[in-house]
């Protein structure tokens, strides 16, 4: 079987849903996960520091929470919004790469039209994928929300932009 019909078969078995309250450890399981294995710039005593903090913003019911499943509801990975704004997007290491990041990209297009994100500096993988997605820089910021030293950079896909459309999944 090639690569390309592979790629369809997992594409044609995902599914967006809203995230439920039994979802939050799950969610965090797969924050965890990613973030070690793509935000190599973090000490683990770094993202161990931030388990509490995450804990509590996947309790919060402030963030509308989509969650990308497999065909038997496993989940895959999440996104975080707050009107426009995508606050989070993480994939379990081994969904990288296979459309799903774009699926939930899609997603919040659908949604809300005009997107905005905060991408650490550091991280060039994220860059790059919403920059293939789309989206520009508009700005930075010497530290992250949290007041830590990792820049963030800023960036926004406009409604009118139809790059993730015309490109299909990377």
């Amino acid at each position: 079987m090639s690569w390309v019909v592979r790629r369809k078969r997992v594409r044609a078995a995902m599914d967006i849903r809203r995230a439920i309250l039994t979802d939050r450890e799950v969610l965090l399981g797969v924050w965890l996960r990613s973030v070690r294995a793509t935000h190599t710039f973090l000490l683990e005593e770094d993202i161990q520091s931030m388990v509490p903090q995450v804990r509590d913003y996947l309790a919060s019911s402030e963030p509308e929470f989509w969650v990308l499943c497999d065909a038997s509801e496993a989940v895959m990975g999440f996104m975080g919004m707050s009107g426009s704004k995508m606050e989070s997007l993480f994939l379990a290491p081994e969904f990288h790469r296979r459309g799903c990041g774009q699926l939930l990209v899609r997603h919040a297009q659908a949604l809300h039209g005009e997107l905005t994100v905060d991408v650490n500096e550091q991280n060039s993988a994220a860059r790059n994928f919403y920059e293939a997605c789309g989206f520009v820089v508009e700005g930075r910021s010497e530290l992250d929300d949290q007041g830590r030293p990792y820049p963030l950079l800023h960036m926004r896909w406009p409604a009118s932009n139809k790059s993730l459309q015309q490109t299909g999944p990377a």
